[in-house]
């Protein structure tokens, strides 16, 4: 009969240091996670990763399929007259790269390299939907746009009108 070469202890500090260098492996493989995109209304506060970021420039196609994208999207409450603010993680302007607001498909901010603004009282449901009425909602999307104006990323939101 032979000796082991191991005892019963050590293949079990072995096996556990084998577990915890594969999980470390798993864990370097996945993707590091997009910067996050914040909408505040009053005191409630909602964020989210982009919906959209490729890690090159968007094509067209790509922007408009993401801003119809629905299951992405974050949802809040908006009262008329309440404060708009929007926000980013620092990562999203940094080397001279900048963000935009886009409600429901059309620019209402200018390209921007603060990480936050701010938009009191503003009435984002005044243009009124059918009939002059209000929709029960709009899309909110913040897009990263590189130096030249490209889009990078897009982040996508559901603005409910309370």
């Amino acid at each position: 009969m032979t000796a082991p070469l191991f005892s019963g202890r050590a293949r079990r500090s072995v096996a556990a240091l084998g577990a915890v260098s594969a999980g470390l492996l798993l864990l370097s493989a996945c993707d590091k996670p997009t910067p996050l995109a914040t909408v505040t209304v009053g005191t409630s506060s909602v964020s989210t990763e982009a919906a959209c970021s490729d890690g090159k420039e968007l094509t067209a196609d790509k922007v408009q399929e993401c801003f119809a994208d629905l299951k992405h999207a974050k949802t809040i409450e908006y009262g008329r007259g309440d404060t708009l603010r929007l926000g980013v993680e620092p990562d999203v302007v940094e080397d001279g790269k900048k963000w935009q607001a886009v409600l429901d498909g059309q620019q209402i901010t200018e390209p921007s390299g603060n990480t936050y603004d701010s938009f009191p009282g503003a009435d984002i449901f005044a243009t009124g939907g059918q009939g002059g009425e209000a929709p029960a909602s709009k899309k909110l999307n913040i897009v990263q746009v590189s130096e030249d104006g490209k889009p990078l990323a897009v982040w996508a939101f559901t603005i409910k009108l309370k």
